[in-house]
């Protein structure tokens, strides 16, 4: 049985911000809005990598968590690879996180690449997935991951990054799914992925990051010099 696929109405505005309810638990996916930074990274930029003020990025990151309303993020360095740590694990290298437990919610950061939540009552998991994770299983690791944990029925929502409208690339790429030319359309590859793990219901928020500078950071169209958003998942 494939995925059912819904549009970006499924999602609620939560002060700028993108938030959606699933079964066991909500996702939410920041833009760029709300917060300290200055310059290119200005404002809410979440990124621990980057060359922002790391004082800006923590308070941030703070302005995140308590939207959330949760104690902490769980995050590590993303490498496009296709780890998802488990709570407790430790997590120096990790493309998702998961867990079965409350209060700290599993969180990547962005700016093209898609981050996917994955939502079960048992557990719930976030992933970053851009075209070297999706080629590569990170979205099948991260649904396996929340099996581990207990989870039997799985929904997923897809946030913003880079669109079909934008994301242009070259012969590598395409291989890398198959061939092809032009632009790639990286959120119904992972809708693909996610229905072949046996994920039935997928949200996909619809929005290009590459497209709206006052909204999303981007990685590409920025020239590399920009902020991150994030996207964290959290149980009810």
């Amino acid at each position: 049985m494939g995925a059912t696929t819904l549009p970006g109405v499924s999602f609620t505005a939560v002060d700028e911000h993108l938030a959606i309810e699933l079964p066991g638990g909500t996702a939410l996916f920041t833009t760029r809005r709300g917060g300290v930074s200055d310059g290119p990274f200005a404002s809410l930029n979440v990124g621990a990598f980057t060359d922002d003020d790391a004082a800006a990025v923590a308070e941030n990151r703070r302005r995140v968590a308590a939207l959330a309303g949760v104690e902490g993020l769980l995050a590590g360095r993303q490498v496009h690879g296709v780890r998802v740590a488990r709570e407790g694990e430790g997590a120096d290298e990790a493309d998702g996180q998961a867990t079965a437990g409350v209060g700290r919610a599993p969180t990547v950061v962005v700016a093209d690449c898609l981050p996917i939540a994955l939502v079960a009552p048992e557990a719930v998991a976030m992933i970053h997935a851009g075209w070297r994770g999706l080629a590569h299983g990170v979205i099948a690791e991260g649904v396996s991951a929340l099996h581990e944990l207990g989870a039997t029925r799985v929904a997923a929502a897809i946030g913003p990054g880079a669109g079909p409208c934008c994301y242009e690339v070259g012969a590598e790429v395409h291989g890398a799914f198959g061939g092809g030319h032009g632009t790639l359309d990286l959120k119904a590859i992972a809708a693909g992925q996610l229905a072949a793990a046996g994920v039935e219901e997928v949200h996909d928020s619809g929005l290009c990051t590459i497209c709206d500078p006052q909204r999303f950071f981007s990685h590409r169209r920025d020239g590399g010099v920009t902020g991150r958003q994030a996207g964290l998942t959290w149980r009810s």
